[in-house]
């Protein structure tokens, strides 16, 4: 086509400097953002995103000058407009630096990559926090748009390299840029969308509000009529003196025209700063949250802080309050997990559970007496329930469910801690419907810990996660030692009392029969003939005591009973119960001390 053929024609002499455009146009006026990115003939020919637009949609495909022009069209905003009338938020996804060179321009209020996706998204969701800030402003000014608001309120461009890719990964930002399209043009909001391509990745909803189109040279054809209406894109030259070439069409026009994209250098991004220097534009997204929170900071009387939320669509960070009974805390591996109980054992009232599996049992099975105000910890619920074996495990799991259940009615309140989820964890957390999901190493872990999969990140700071789907930080108590080490139990000797012993035959038998004589004790062994007698001591393996089951049974009435630990298959034979004794470590010489009329107690059979 002749259009085409114009501007195959343009040579690398044709191509001015952007500082020989800007030259070229007349000063911005109000209602007006004219950008000089470009020349034709020989002169500037400038688009205004205002009266063009109000966005742009552009494609190229590779080498064919796409971030050239864009960086020119960003700088030649910026030679025209103030900060304060004009601000810019840049967003390379292609894994370049394309705008990193802009970011000291006081215009520029953030330059976003997908070398930090977790802040790009972050900011490109505060966007609808800033259209609802802009309608508000334009309210109180009694503005009907950006125009009537005057100097109340300044217009931000939002330049996207690589959109395709950007959507691509996150299909849900295909709604918030169609949001913006269908209602920049009143806000002051401007959209300049690029991509390699069109056909697949500019929606209707962008397109049918993006009058402004701009093709740099295009592989296929049908990317082209797209954009432009016509095939031309498609017939740019490949040369290296065409790169740069591109066809324009505004919204008034009724074909595209050619142009050749200005050459910008430092000293012309330089001069622009300069210009503008001590102002800065006004940044539609409050800073990242820290990773360090420090309690006294967001400290509050009468309350329990656990940290700080980010709430970017809200455009605000804001201190997060636990009120609720139970709050249940899963994360891997130094995520911060213990952290958190920190942060809550430093604002009230706490009995935090041992972590060791006799404190830990003796902690669970009596939930029922902690009195009301008491803020129950339980760190790593998890691997305290694996050191309790069998019913141990089960009956200390359903003591805390039924803490769970009671809490708010009891007054009490529970706060748990774990790496993994399954089994028994997983049925104590459908009791806690609050839940902070900390670091996990993948993404199918943080689904399993309850979090939605679109929200998982990778290397978060310790402490840092997600409170339902907001993003926290946990706030930083200092180094408080929450461990606490149950007292060892005392060791038992014979008394005053008659006294029945239970140990299996071996050497710990031995050992035991040969101290107490050494002290004067009568030690009889069990038998037929054996007798309880007072200061005296009966001992013998649990299948002799089990044969002579009358002696037992004045064992189990007037003396006292101790069963070592390693008899523990036969306990409730020998005690003639069903009950469940405390739990002992296996193998650390504990046992049972059964006195009649009084709770069982836990024992050392033997001094080390």
């Amino acid at each position: 086509s002749d259009r085409a053929e114009r501007a195959l024609g343009q040579t690398a002499g044709d191509v001015l400097t952007l500082r020989e455009t800007l030259r070229q146009v007349p000063p911005a006026r109000r209602g007006a953002l004219p950008a000089a990115f470009g020349s034709a003939g020989g002169a500037a020919a400038p688009v205004d995103l205002v009266a063009d637009g109000p966005h742009a949609v552009v494609i190229g495909m590779t080498g064919a000058g796409k971030s050239e022009l864009l960086t020119s069209w960003v700088v030649s905003l910026c030679a025209a407009h103030t900060p304060s009338q004009v601000g810019l938020l840049l967003v390379d996804f292609k894994g370049g630096r394309t705008f990193d060179h802009l970011a000291p321009l006081p215009h520029v209020t953030g330059v976003l990559t997908d070398l930090d996706e977790a802040t790009t998204l972050r900011a490109i969701e505060s966007l609808r926090a800033e259209v609802r800030f802009r309608e508000r402003t334009l309210a109180s000014l009694g503005a009907r748009d950006v125009d009537e608001a005057g100097e109340g309120l300044g217009r931000l461009v939002i330049v996207v390299d690589e959109y395709a890719a950007l959507v691509a990964a996150h299909p849900l930002l295909h709604d918030v840029f169609g949001d913006l399209a269908a209602r920049g043009r009143a806000l002051g909001i401007h959209l300049v969308l690029a991509a390699q391509r069109a056909n697949g990745v500019f929606r209707d909803a962008v397109l049918a509000n993006a009058p402004l189109r701009i093709a740099l040279r295009v592989g296929d054809a049908t990317d082209s009529r797209a954009v432009l209406g016509v095939d031309d894109a498609a017939r740019l030259s490949g040369r290296a003196d065409a790169r740069g070439t591109a066809l324009v069409r505004r919204s008034g026009d009724t074909s595209p025209q050619p142009v050749r994209v200005a050459l910008c250098d430092a000293t012309v991004i330089a001069e622009a700063a300069a210009r503008s220097e001590g102002e800065g534009a006004r940044r539609p997204w409050l800073p990242a949250l820290p990773e360090c929170v420090p309690l006294a900071s967001v400290r509050q009387a009468g309350v329990v802080v656990l940290g700080t939320a980010d709430e970017p669509e809200q455009q605000r960070q804001r201190a997060v309050v636990w009120d609720e009974p139970a709050l249940a805390v899963v994360g891997g591996p130094r995520s911060g997990r213990t952290g958190v109980l920190r942060a809550i054992a430093a604002q009230t009232e706490t009995l935090p559970v041992p972590g060791d599996p006799e404190g830990a049992w003796d902690a669970l099975t009596t939930l029922e007496h902690v009195p009301a105000g008491t803020t129950v910890l339980v760190d790593d619920l998890d691997a305290m329930l694996a050191a309790l074996p069998g019913e141990y495990g089960a009956v200390a799991a359903e003591s805390l469910e039924q803490a769970l259940r009671g809490a708010r009615t009891r007054g009490i309140r529970i706060a748990l801690t774990t790496q993994r989820v399954g089994g028994g964890v997983g049925r104590i957390l459908e009791l806690v419907p609050r839940r902070l999901v900390l670091g996990t190493a993948t993404r199918a872990d943080h689904v399993a810990a309850g979090g939605d999969a679109s929200d998982h990140l990778p290397d978060l700071p310790s402490g840092r996660g997600r409170l339902g789907r907001t993003l926290v930080q946990v706030a930083d108590a200092g180094a408080q030692d929450l461990s606490v080490v149950s007292d060892p139990p005392p060791v038992w000797q014979p008394g005053r009392r008659p006294a029945a012993v239970v140990a299996p035959a071996g050497a710990r038998l031995r050992r035991l029969t040969a101290e107490w004589e050494r002290w004067g004790i009568p030690v009889t062994p069990v038998d037929g003939q054996a007798s309880l007698t007072r200061g005296g001591v009966v001992i013998g393996p649990p299948d002799a005591w089990l044969a002579q089951w009358r002696l037992l049974a004045d064992a189990r009435a007037d003396a006292d009973l101790v069963i070592d630990a390693a008899c523990a298959a036969e306990y409730r034979a020998l005690v003639g119960s069903r009950d469940l004794p405390s739990f002992v470590v296996p193998g650390a010489g504990r046992g049972w001390w059964h006195v009649p009329d009084r709770p069982v107690r836990r024992v050392l059979m033997e001094r080390d």
